[in-house]
């Protein structure tokens, strides 16, 4: 069996995706957004989670760049690693 090579994946930091994202209370009551825009992280994500890809979304969102839409999906990433599941007795 073949053993495929091992592709290197970009990884942005925090200190990169800071860069892209911002929160403002004003815009879209705080949700994080791509900066200098009214799209929201989450916007993108449901994009992608409903099968379009990186490039349909940046040809119908021509404000958008590739480095935007790795932004969104690494702030997402982060986020998921801070949350915490409890689970709850029933009975």
């Amino acid at each position: 069996m073949a053993v495929k090579p091992k592709i290197k994946v970009p990884h942005l930091t925090r200190k990169d995706y800071s860069k892209r994202i911002s929160i403002d209370a004003s815009v879209l009551v705080g949700k994080p957004i791509i900066k200098g825009t009214r799209i929201s992280v989450e916007f993108i994500v449901d994009l992608l989670g409903s099968g379009w890809s990186q490039e349909e979304i940046l040809e119908n969102y021509e404000q958008l760049t590739r480095s935007d839409v790795l932004a969104a999906l690494s702030y997402a990433a982060e986020r998921l690693k801070d949350e915490r599941v409890y689970p709850l007795s029933v009975g």
